[in-house]
């Protein structure tokens, strides 16, 4: 089986699994093989995934604006269930902008979301382009200009500051008139390397090593703004943005390699200052600055804007989208008891079990939401018994307790979670149920269970064996 990883439907399958173990079980107890039902469970799997691919709306074709309004909507169903579920519209208008702004890139760490405390939700925004936080300085950086339109910004990998050799470094003098001549030349080397970054005409210096008190002194003097120890991902980032390239040396520096940007700033962002790169011609990259009271609101708030974020890729790749709100999982058990109706002998009874599994995806949302699950449940069973079939797309309203059309409340999600989510959800109840019995043995973790095994071994070779039965371990 091979499942594409999609960042998002985690909870359901664990519900989904769970439920399709907890009707089988009845059918062990009962003394039904196993197999019989992991082979029923399979057929039930591909006759949904099917049903899933049928019902799916794809939103392919559309103009930019009427895909961006779609996109959001999975975005918002997404957050619906998260921390930041008030301000879903908010959020999931910038997911969609972010992700739309990296394209077809595949690297999901060319969104960065940084996290600043302090300011409320409403704070937060987005950035199409690059923004880090203000980078340990010395002496002088405050003299450099802030501030550039259309910069050229260089990129290093190099250490621009004054070091001392190395400790095992010997040099030997006849006339201690020469010493002066060896601390001019190491003072030689590091003013070349500062000319040449000068000469480069670049406005803003970035480089992942430090950039010393020296460096920072001579660039402000010149107008030049510059940041050192810039994390390594930031500066990919930067040069993804802007087109620039990371230079191990300044000799030969060419204007291809050079990157640019239409608007570069340093902004004070609740107690942080932040180095921002706007208006970056490639634009394959963009940041999301995130706001909130708590530490853990933040941290939280960025693992849901992860989900809302894979959803959205997921989305644009897979352009097809199904009702949620329970709705598709309803309309799949529906499907599954009217085909098992068809089949004779046991078959019938497992099919059927799959498919009362199914429905505790609307039961959940229910009690999550504090409605009675048995009566809405009803509504919808009633509802997409319907013939005509306009009932397919029902699924539970949370906001009055009674159902609703789904795919007309714009509650969607990508038909690509949902297919991997019943996908994972029935190997992983498969593979449990394949499983013979197992084999414990408290007294071996104890020192005495220890001295009883090596009694035993004394006795004869081998201790416990084992007796296989075709899909287990079975303990003689």
């Amino acid at each position: 089986m091979f499942v594409v990883q999609v960042g998002d439907g985690t909870t359901t399958v664990v519900l989904l699994a769970g439920e399709f173990l907890k009707e089988a079980k009845p059918f062990i107890e009962d003394g039904v093989h196993p197999q019989n039902l992991i082979r029923s469970y399979r057929i039930a799997s591909n006759l949904a995934l099917e049903k899933v691919k049928e019902l799916a709306v794809s939103i392919e074709g559309k103009s930019l604006e009427e895909k961006k309004s779609l996109l959001a909507k999975c975005a918002a169903t997404t957050l619906s269930s998260k921390l930041i579920g008030g301000e879903k519209e908010f959020f999931a208008s910038m997911v969609v902008d972010a992700v739309i702004a990296i394209g077809h890139e595949d690297r999901l760490n060319m969104i960065g979301i940084k996290k600043v405390p302090g300011g409320n939700m409403r704070d937060s925004f987005l950035v199409n382009g690059v923004a880090f936080k203000k980078t340990f300085s010395y002496a002088g950086f405050e003299q450099q200009p802030k501030k550039f339109l259309n910069p050229k910004i260089l990129l290093l990998n190099i250490e621009l500051e004054l070091k001392s050799e190395k400790e095992n470094a010997e040099i030997r003098l006849s006339d201690p008139s020469q010493y002066q001549s060896i601390v001019d030349a190491e003072w030689n080397i590091i003013y070349d390397k500062l000319d040449k970054c000068v000469q480069s005409g670049a406005k803003v210096v970035l480089s992942r090593l430090a950039i010393g008190d020296l460096a920072t002194q001579y660039f402000a003097d010149r107008d030049i703004f510059c940041a050192g120890r810039v994390t390594e991902e930031d500066l990919h980032r930067v040069a993804a943005a802007t087109g620039g390239t990371v230079q191990t040396s300044v000799n030969n520096v060419i204007d291809e390699v050079l990157g640019t940007c239409e608007l570069f700033e340093e902004r004070q962002v609740g107690n942080e200052r932040f180095n921002i790169f706007s208006g970056c011609p490639s634009g394959l990259t963009a940041t999301i600055v995130l706001r909130g009271g708590a530490d853990q609101f933040i941290e939280e708030a960025e693992r849901s804007l992860h989900d809302a974020i894979m959803i959205v890729r997921r989305a644009m790749k897979n352009s097809t989208v199904v009702a949620g709100g329970g709705a598709i999982d309803m309309e799949i058990s529906r499907y599954l008891r009217q085909h098992a109706r068809t089949i004779a002998g046991k078959s019938q009874l497992f099919i059927n079990s799959y498919a009362k599994a199914l429905e505790v995806i609307p039961r959940q949302l229910c009690d999550n939401a504090g409605f009675d699950a048995t009566d809405v449940l009803n509504k919808l069973r009633q509802k997409h018994a319907l013939q005509s079939g306009e009932g397919a797309n029902y699924g539970v309203d949370i906001n009055t307790g009674g159902i609703a059309d789904s795919f007309a409340n714009f509650v969607w999600e990508p038909a690509v979670v949902k297919i991997n989510a019943i996908n994972a959800a029935t190997e992983a109840a498969c593979l449990i149920l394949s499983v013979d019995e197992t084999v414990k043995n408290p007294k071996s973790e104890s020192a005495q269970g220890e001295a009883a095994a090596s009694a035993m071994g004394g006795r004869g070779r081998g201790g416990a064996g084992f007796r296989g039965r075709g899909r287990g371990m079975r303990r003689r």
